[in-house]
């Protein structure tokens, strides 16, 4: 298919001299080398997927490159998207205020319930950055993940509560659950 890379007659040498193409043509575009590799052998890997789909074999070196090329668009467009997100959070983080210790007691009861019902890595996080007040870059150390992927855990893991407890609570939770009244809560103190 790719006749720089599979020609048996050509010889190991050039099909290494291909392979070097085809990382430099990726590492110049990404900057990171073991990423340009990670994305060339996905390449090899889907070449080797749809090798029956080409019928023209010279236009094979050319299909492949434009496989790399496509490869690198969709790298960036995924981080682009993952940098974006990460400074929305960021803004969410910075305007976030700690309620008063005695408006912290009177939160609705149902979400300590709630908080279990997540999954452990987004309870865990809650309750080592909400309730034990752990700072996200300490708590990403403990957990042995990265600062930026702790930041995230910890927005999805708001997120899933506040799911859980607007599905719970209802009314409720729209009013603030203050002073909780909810059927959950009232279950809770029975």
């Amino acid at each position: 298919m790719i006749s720089h890379v599979d020609d048996a007659d050509a010889g190991p040498e050039r099909s290494l001299h291909s392979y070097r193409h085809f990382l430099g043509f990726l590492e110049c575009r990404l900057h990171d080398r073991a990423l340009a590799e990670d994305i060339l052998q996905d390449a090899f890997v889907r070449s080797l997927e749809k090798a029956d789909t080409i019928r023209d074999e010279d236009a094979s070196l050319a299909w492949f490159y434009r496989v790399l090329r496509n490869a690198v668009i969709d790298h960036h467009r995924r981080s682009s998207v993952r940098h974006r997100a990460l400074e929305g959070l960021a803004a969410e983080m910075k305007d976030a205020v700690e309620p008063p210790h005695e408006l912290r007691d009177a939160i609705c009861t149902c979400i300590n319930e709630l908080a279990t019902t997540l999954k452990p890595e987004y309870a865990q996080a809650l309750r080592r950055v909400e309730v034990d007040g752990v700072p996200v870059r300490e708590f990403a150390q403990e957990a042995g993940i990265t600062a930026n992927n702790a930041a995230v855990r910890v927005h999805r893991a708001r997120q899933a509560l506040r799911r859980e407890v607007m599905a719970a609570c209802g009314r409720c939770a729209e009013e603030g659950c203050g002073a909780c009244a909810c059927a959950p809560a009232r279950e809770q103190q029975a």
